[in-house]
Parts: structure tokens; sequence; C-alpha cells
């Protein structure tokens, strides 16, 4: 069981019968009264993020959560398609919703980790860098660098994110996942 002052990010635990995950928490003490845990939490199965105020009485169960391999194949329609490492007929799909910011940076055949509750996948992690490709860069502007100029480019799988301005199309950038930022190029364009 958990207290409620063990509410950190990233803890996973059980509140009616559903996984939670706590995005952001903050210890607050008023006057005279209890003290409190404000918690954002994501329920990992809708992905719904609630508010939450946690006092002393509540009692948490925290849960395990089963990890393993899997293959993005394909999206369609707002449907993510994955199937477990090595074994391509165990296939099983998420939604938009599920996966957040992680959809703008999946690529085919990219190797991520499932996150399984009671048998289902309720969520996948993907790497936190990954190299993509620049199908559009709009041309720089000779003299347009006096505070280090960036431009908006789009990646091989419809993301748009800012880019240094020699950054051009068919290079190869690593993407930070998580922040969605440029970091470094890979391979500059023949």
């Amino acid at each position: 069981m958990l207290s409620y002052t063990e509410l950190k990010k990233g803890i996973v635990f059980s509140m009616d019968n559903q996984p939670y995950e706590v995005l952001e928490s903050n210890f607050l003490r008023m006057q005279q009264r209890k003290a409190v845990v404000q918690a954002k939490i994501r329920n990992l199965i809708s992905g719904k993020v609630l508010d939450r105020n946690f006092q002393p009485s509540d009692q948490l169960e925290e849960i395990e959560l089963e990890k393993s391999s899997a293959v993005f194949i394909y999206s369609n329609r707002g449907e993510f398609w994955f199937h477990e490492e090595g074994n391509p007929k165990n296939r099983f799909s998420l939604p938009a919703e599920v996966l957040g910011e992680a959809a703008n940076f999946l690529k085919s055949n990219t190797v991520i980790n499932s996150v399984s509750f009671n048998g289902k996948v309720i969520k996948i992690n993907i790497p936190i860098k990954m190299d993509l490709k620049v199908t559009e860069a709009p041309p720089s502007i000779k003299g347009n660098t006096a505070q280090g100029g960036t431009k908006s480019v789009t990646l091989e799988t419809g993301a748009k994110i800012s880019a240094p301005l020699f950054i051009n199309t068919g290079d190869i950038v690593r993407v930070n996942t998580e922040t969605g930022e440029y970091v470094e190029r890979v391979e500059k364009r023949n």
C-alpha cells in the first residue's frame, strides 16, 4: 500500500480498479487544515488526465505492470498497430489518445516497449531519441541569423519541429521524443 506522500512522478497505482500514473504532484499544507497532495494523474486505459487531492486517510495500491518489446507496423485512422517482437502474428492496436505526443515520432519497424495491465497493452514507451528524415524544409535566407535562427521543418512521420537554418530536405536529424526538440544532425543529404 502507498501512502499519499509517496505519490511522485512516474508512480503507477490502482484506484477504482483502474491503473493510474502520476504526472505531477505537489505537497500542500494550509493553515489549520490537514496536509494534502495535489496530483495530476492519467488513467492508463482511457488516457484521461485528472486533477485529484489525496489525503492522509487515502490508501492506494501500487501495481506492477508487465513490460515487453513490440514493433510498430503502421497507423490507420487514429489506430496504431504493433506486433510482438519475434512474433508478427500477435498484433495489437492502440488509439492515438493513449499514445499522446509519442504518436508524432513513430515510424515503421521502430522497436518500442509495451506496458501491459492484466494481460492488455495499455501504454507504449518509445526511445527517447530517434533519427528521422526531414521531408520538408524551407530554404534559409542569408543574413537572417543574427540571433541564431531556426525554422520549422517537417519530418517523415508528419511531425513539425523547430530546427537550425542549416537543416535541409533529405537530412536525417535526431529528435528528443519527450520534448519534441531537435538534438543534432546525424546525416547530411548528399
